[in-house]
């Protein structure tokens, strides 16, 4: 309610501003003529030309429009009312008018500045207060009131508005182009190839084997030459030391080669999903799935030794389903990354605290549970938890922890951007899940909830 009773202010604010204004009727069709055209042409050099034709057809005025160029930090005349577009403000030499925030006359002319946002360098990016974009030249000016001076200052601001916004959207679109291209760039040049990695992985693995059946026939004709003393003992059980260890670290490689690409292949082909790009949301690609074996175990290992060098232990069984029997409807390679951002915050902020009898306890606790009739009559849920021993989080925290961007006090000096659990937030409301947090027994439990699917 505070924000719309600020709106309402605003409107106040507004009607007494066009009040104190007393623009004519002429004045107003004007600004009602470039408000309705400057919608319907779609083009930057179209919004130009009607900048300094509707100047020209209402008050019999010639207009030129200038515009600074951003690199050289000049204006430059971009567009009159006698010739039209002059072309890309990047091409065309300066002009040599001064640059002011203020209107001014020189030389029998009117220079309103137009001012709006400075249009951000990278989209996603807020715009910086109001800049000057350009300026606006009315002529003959000398002669015009002092209201009607005033006119055209606001008529100018309404151009920085509509100029900003223009701009503004064709980066966009300049944007979503740059997008597509790079999916299909990422498709051709990343995802392809690592589907060859894999191919070259299984031709490394074949050999591996096929080291494997030599060492285990060279052994038992090692074994029978030894018998019979036609080669020295002692050399025989070196040679096949060697070979032995060669061939136990090309499996142990080989091993973390495999699970690392693994891993790295299912976040790839799932965030980098064509799909995604073009729909401009995640799309998930949902399946029943184990979720101990094909989620969280991965997730687990990579992060178990780094769970170890901290002094953080691990208890699997927080909840009372058991993970053999759980099966579930999800996007793999969504709710995987989902567990790896609960599992990195976990890294991060897990903290040494002391039991009832004054033991320290610095331990991860995971699991899930039944929660009966959860999304309605018949819809069970399941609630899948992640628990960590800590201080809690404070109240008037609570409430922003999944905002995208957002950083906890106790998080200032610790490396991270906010990304994570903002990503958990959307990652579980595209399987209709929900997200939350809780205060704990020793810590804080994360957790998300997702439908229980009928599987019977």
């Amino acid at each position: 309610m505070e924000d719309l009773a600020y709106i309402f202010s605003r409107i106040e604010d507004k009607k007494r501003d066009y009040a104190q204004y007393d623009f004519s009727n002429q004045q107003d069709d004007a600004l009602k003529t470039f408000f309705d055209l400057a919608q319907e042409f779609e083009s930057l050099e179209d919004l130009y030309r009607v900048c300094v034709a509707v100047p020209k057809t209402h008050f019999g005025l010639d207009t030129n429009l200038y515009l600074v160029d951003s690199k050289r930090e000049e204006l430059v005349l971009v567009c009159t009312s006698k010739e039209g577009y002059h072309g890309s403000p990047e091409k065309l030499p300066p002009a040599g008018i001064k640059q002011r925030n203020e209107a001014f006359v020189e030389n029998n002319s009117l220079f309103a500045p137009i001012l709006g946002k400075m249009v951000p360098k990278n989209v996603g990016a807020r715009a910086k207060k109001q800049e000057l974009l350009g300026m606006l030249q009315v002529t003959p000016g000398s002669d015009l009131s002092k209201s009607e001076k005033f006119y055209f200052q606001k008529f100018a601001n309404r151009i920085g508005y509509a100029l900003y916004n223009r701009i503004l959207q064709q980066k966009n679109v300049e944007h979503l182009k740059f997008i597509e291209s790079l999916v299909a760039d990422i498709e051709h040049n990343v995802i392809v190839p690592n589907m060859a990695f894999r191919l070259f992985l299984r031709r490394l693995e074949a050999k591996i084997h096929k080291n494997l059946e030599i060492e285990k026939v060279l052994q038992e004709k090692c074994a029978e030459l030894g018998e019979e003393g036609t080669v020295d003992h002692l050399w025989q059980k070196r040679v096949m030391a060697e070979l032995q260890e060669i061939n136990r670290g090309l499996e142990d490689e080989y091993s973390n080669i495999e699970r690392h690409n693994r891993n790295i292949s299912l976040f790839v082909e799932s965030l980098f999903r064509r799909s995604h790009f073009k729909e401009g949301r995640f799309i998930p690609q949902k399946r029943l799935c184990k979720f101990k074996e094909e989620i969280i175990d991965p997730q687990l290992e990579r992060f178990r030794e780094r769970f170890h060098s901290k002094g953080i232990d691990i208890d699997e069984h927080l909840g009372g389903v058991p993970y053999e029997s759980l099966v579930a409807v999800a996007d793999v390679g969504l709710i995987s990354q989902v567990y790896a951002n609960l599992f990195s915050n976990a890294l991060k902020y897990t903290l040494t605290v002391h039991d009832g009898d004054g033991n320290p306890k610095t331990f991860i606790a995971f699991g899930q549970e039944v929660l009966k009739d959860y999304f309605g009559p018949g819809q069970d849920g399941i609630k899948f938890n992640l628990f960590s021993t800590g201080p809690h989080i404070p109240p008037e925290e609570r409430e922003h922890i999944f905002e995208e961007g957002y950083r906890g006090a106790e998080a200032a000096n610790v490396p991270g951007t906010g990304h994570g659990l903002s990503f958990v937030k959307r990652a579980v409301e595209m399987h209709d899940g929900v997200v939350g947090y809780e205060p704990t027994h020793l810590g804080n439990n994360f957790y998300f909830i997702l439908p229980n699917p009928d599987v019977s």
